[in-house]
């Protein structure tokens, strides 16, 4: 039987939301294909790795030695080609961020494979895989028809929702690759971020701003009314394109696609390529003092007045609210 191959990331004694986004994912493909779902993991936690159950994943195919303490690309890429190989995998998904993107390009090219980055949505149809991706940083979408033995892709973050779907038992298989030192090209020794700086691709709730704020001197406002809500701080493409926040904050079809409980827009108008980034948000708050701004049309509460007024307002309230 073929199968279908879901990498699992760990990190920081962590399963990442977008590996349960991943087993839906794989789990739809599989019930069109009547495929068997796996799931590869690098970690020696067999106690953390139970959670995938709960989201419909019964097989993990375990990478548990020293080798692979410290990332290395080449290394990591080079024991996945071994897995796919070994298990007869068809699909592979891997997440659309820094480290599943890495991978997923050496992948393709040690298995000589078809490669489709970014996806928002991945359909069986008639057993032909179809993959639909942003093109023209964002202004168009393309359905991409994909053909190979062996098929890869990288899946957006936050745009494929995960569901709960219980199984009862989760079968863990060890496999040790045959790598060794000399595949290790290059390692990532140490990484560094921001302590108590929440992610917004993993926040409940979010707070951006827009080119409303007017400049990057304006910004601690952003950032208060985001520290009494306990939030991920974000960015329009206009804000990020002037310098005045890092992209990694960037939401849009071209940053991150966020997906949190609440989103608050601030002073952002409501351009199509930042709606696609944000519109799943299950409630939005918009504060904009253009009534007719697009914004307005998918939160589900506005504030229409100006920024530097509504918002100190907002904080001051927030704060008595907590006290």
């Amino acid at each position: 039987m073929k199968k279908i191959l879901v990498l699992i990331e760990v990190l920081e004694n962590k399963i990442k939301r977008v590996s349960y986004e991943l087993i839906t994912a794989g789990r739809k493909i599989a019930e069109q294909t009547n495929y068997e779902l796996l799931g590869v993991a690098f970690s020696s936690n067999t106690e953390l790795l139970e959670k995938v159950k709960e989201f419909g994943l019964s097989k993990i195919i375990l990478i548990n030695n020293s080798t692979f303490e410290k990332y290395s690309v080449s290394l990591f890429s080079k024991a996945l080609s071994q897995v796919v190989t070994k298990y007869q995998v068809e699909y592979v998904l891997l997440p659309a961020h820094t480290y599943g993107l890495e991978i997923a390009g050496r992948l393709a090219a040690n298995l000589e494979s078809p490669y489709i980055s970014d996806c928002i949505s991945l359909t069986i149809d008639n057993g032909k895989a179809i993959a639909k991706k942003p093109i023209y940083a964002g202004k168009a979408q393309i359905n991409v028809l994909v053909d190979g033995n062996i098929k890869i892709f990288t899946l957006r973050p936050n745009v494929f929702t995960a569901e709960v779907n219980p199984t009862e038992k989760l079968e863990i298989e060890e496999f040790n690759p045959d790598v060794g030192d000399n595949d290790k090209k290059e390692v990532v020794v140490n990484s560094f971020r921001n302590e108590g700086k929440l992610d917004v691709l993993e926040a409940e709730i979010v707070v951006s701003g827009g080119r409303g704020i007017k400049g990057p001197e304006h910004y601690n406002l952003i950032e208060e009314l985001a520290n009494v809500l306990g939030a991920a701080v974000g960015a329009s493409r206009a804000v990020v394109d002037a310098g005045w926040r890092p992209h990694n904050e960037q939401v849009g079809q071209t940053g991150k696609t966020v997906s949190p409980t609440l989103y608050v827009a601030c002073g952002i108008s409501g351009a199509i390529q930042h709606l696609a980034g944000m519109a799943s948000s299950k409630f939005i708050l918009a504060i904009n003092k253009d009534k007719d701004a697009p914004i307005f049309k998918v939160a589900d509460y506005g504030i229409v007045g100006d920024l530097f007024n509504a918002i100190p307002k907002l904080i001051k309230e927030l704060k008595k609210y907590k006290e």
